[in-house]
């Protein structure tokens, strides 16, 4: 039985997160998008591994599943309800190489949705790493302009010291 599957109108942008500075998608979430069930998802990888390089997947470590699981809360009450294995997550291009090995209709139809996703999330990177350019001009600015007020106020207390003489 398949997990969950989710809807098109669900957040897809919301299951994308940075790991090693790069935007991935845990494979229980790209599963639940497929309509298939992640061990499922996770054999027809290791079957076609050939086609996932690093670059387009990877296996998390302790520390990065810690984090997520910490920033998410996913964790289920119960025996039997946590992986066994550290997850694996995919990049925009893994996520679309996995659609492709599924071949699954439903796979298809929602690995547009994925990169759209992916290229959204992007696209927002993008603009936060402009805006925050900008305000480091602008805090840059106002160092120097501080800096020459102060300057200002040394000249203008050494003048009107020298004319108080």
């Amino acid at each position: 039985m398949a997990e969950n599957a989710i809807s098109k109108s669900d957040d897809i942008k919301s299951r994308i997160y940075t790991i090693r500075n790069v935007q991935v998608m845990l494979d229980s979430d790209l599963a639940k998008l497929y309509g298939v069930e992640t061990k499922v998802l996770n054999q027809a990888v290791k079957r076609n591994s050939e086609r996932f390089p690093k670059e387009f997947s990877f296996q998390l470590t302790v520390e990065e599943n810690d984090f997520l699981r910490s920033q998410n809360v996913t964790l289920k009450k119960g025996r039997g309800q946590h992986r066994k294995y550290l997850p694996w997550v995919f990049t925009e291009h893994g996520a679309l190489m996995a659609a492709n090995i599924l071949r699954s209709e439903r796979a298809v139809e929602m690995s547009a949705y994925v990169v759209r996703a992916f290229i959204r999330q992007r696209e927002q990177l993008a603009t936060s790493a402009e805006i925050l350019r900008k305000l480091e001009n602008i805090d840059d600015r106002l160092l120097q302009h501080d800096q020459a007020l102060v300057i200002v106020g040394r000249e203008v207390k050494a003048a009107t010291g020298v004319l108080e003489m």
